[in-house]
């Protein structure tokens, strides 16, 4: 069967794209994949290393006539955010990515697309196989593990690379330099619950939050998009506040770290008399929730449906740990926290309350936190860990990655400038992103590398909207082409 991407230019591009994007993710490590470009390497006789954290380098050799030019590091991450919507039968292990082409853009089919950072990724191994390129010495670096807390990079051997100039191909913004990003940390708090026999004569209902648009909780946050687990905690305490008698059962949203929850259920019980009232309040949450937000969530929604009274709902949370559960939900900030005093239009610092699951004895929550200024972003972690701490909780706070602090006078951040200019006359967008580029964390393992990050149009990343723009790539390709025909 022909893919929709054969026909698409730069070819070689979209060729190691296709292959990509069919290669299922067995694990975080993306062993698959990894071996997929070593493989790949070893067919074009190039010098291929991984090191023990399974980071790639591949060696490329200049063009002839260009061997003594310095080496130039084109660097990308092979994983990506693995979601999808819950009505979308895929499973990520075996299944390849689904895509369909409409007009100037690349969709996926009901779930991520893989482009952040598949298209990074394809366009390295594109510069390789181009015969028209030119260039010097070249040191493809794919690092594993960008998604679940940027570890490959953490973890690199740095001994492996020579060159001292790095190209990040993990933008998404067409047209636009980045020279700069966020740092950030996790935090996950264990909250021990108990629980205790239902009310006689309670029923149990899942509440459901869906519709909502997601995104990353770097690049995406500044909209102020709605998140699916805060609006849920919002429903249960407005039902408590009506001296309803709620019981808590299950409680679920998000599933990713760093993308803003799309959707949120929770099992609760309630008197089966207390069922239209609930509803009421379901509803007039629901108006007041599209007052707020429906500019930017045109498609949030809130189901409520009575489910059979299984077993697993027969014991809720007893009251102290719902209430402490709750309230440390709703206390936990989210979103914009402080706008950037040197940056004009850039987050500074934000927080993402990401992901909450139960079992039987506790509850989990892990909050992401980015900011481009160190002593904010412990701050932030230290807020959320009181708050947490006094609910019950224990926290345990992952390491800090750093951030890239920007500077405009490096000398590949020039010639990406200028090589932008001379090609479509216009000056591309200077920029730093409140995201976790590997940049930081790279310069700590490559004394010395000067650094640059550019990238097509890629959006709604870490969610089933995501989608790439075509022409985009073939502006990003040459741009790309050019820079490395003038470094050499």
């Amino acid at each position: 069967m022909s893919s929709p991407l054969e026909s698409l230019e730069p070819r070689y591009v979209w060729q190691h794209f296709d292959a990509i994007r069919q290669i299922p993710r067995p694990s975080k490590h993306e062993e698959k994949i990894a071996a997929h470009i070593v493989e790949w390497a070893k067919s074009k006789g190039y010098e291929v290393q991984q090191d023990q954290a399974g980071n790639v380098v591949v060696k490329v050799p200049a063009t002839p006539g260009h061997e003594q030019a310095p080496p130039v590091i084109l660097q990308g991450h092979i994983d990506m955010v693995c979601e999808k919507n819950s009505d979308v039968e895929h499973d990520f292990m075996k299944d390849p990515i689904k895509i369909k082409v409409d007009g100037d853009w690349v969709y996926s089919v009901g779930t991520t697309l893989g482009a952040d950072n598949g298209i990074g990724v394809a366009t390295a191994m594109a510069m390789a196989d181009d015969p028209d390129t030119v260039h010097g010495p070249l040191e493809l670096l794919f690092t594993i593990d960008e998604e679940t807390g940027l570890t490959g990079a953490m973890q690199l051997d740095g001994s492996m690379l020579s060159g001292r100039t790095m190209l990040n191909l993990d933008t998404e913004e067409d047209g636009a330099v980045y020279i700069g990003c966020a740092g950030g940390a996790d935090s996950i708090a264990e909250l021990p619950i108990s629980r205790r026999k239902a009310l006689v004569g309670s029923v149990p209902l899942r509440v459901e939050i869906n519709g909502l648009r997601g995104g990353h909780s770097g690049v995406d946050i500044l909209e102020n998009r709605a998140n699916a687990i805060k609006l849920l905690t919002r429903v249960l305490l407005a039902a408590m506040a009506e001296d309803l008698e709620l019981d808590v059962v299950t409680m679920a949203g998000g599933s990713k770290h760093n993308a803003i929850p799309r959707e949120a259920h929770a099992i609760i019980r309630l008197p089966k008399a207390s069922i239209d009232a609930f509803r009421g309040i379901v509803e007039r949450q629901k108006a007041g929730f599209m007052e707020e937000f429906g500019s930017i969530d045109p498609n949030l929604n809130i189901d409520v449906t009575e489910v059979d009274d299984e077993d697993p709902y027969a014991n809720p949370l007893n009251i102290p740990s719902r209430d402490h559960f709750l309230h440390a939900l709703n206390g936990i900030p989210y979103g914009v926290l402080a706008m950037s005093r040197e940056v004009p239009g850039l987050v500074e610092t934000s927080n993402n309350l990401a992901v909450v699951s139960t079992n039987e004895t506790a509850v989990t929550i892990v909050t992401s936190h980015r900011s481009s200024v160190m002593p904010a972003l412990f701050s932030v972690q230290e807020q959320v860990r009181s708050i947490c701490v006094l609910a019950g909780a224990t926290v345990e706070v992952h390491d800090a990655y750093p951030g890239w602090k920007p500077n405009p006078d490096s000398a590949i951040v020039k010639k990406t400038i200028e090589v932008y200019e001379a090609l479509f006359g216009t000056k591309p967008e200077i920029k730093a992103i409140h995201a976790g580029l590997e940049c930081g964390l790279l310069l700590e393992k490559v004394p010395g590398l000067d650094v640059v990050s550019i990238g097509p149009e890629i959006r709604n990343v870490h969610s089933p909207d995501e989608k790439v723009q075509i022409s985009s790539v073939q502006r990003f390709y040459k741009h790309l082409k050019e820079v490395l025909k003038q470094l050499a």
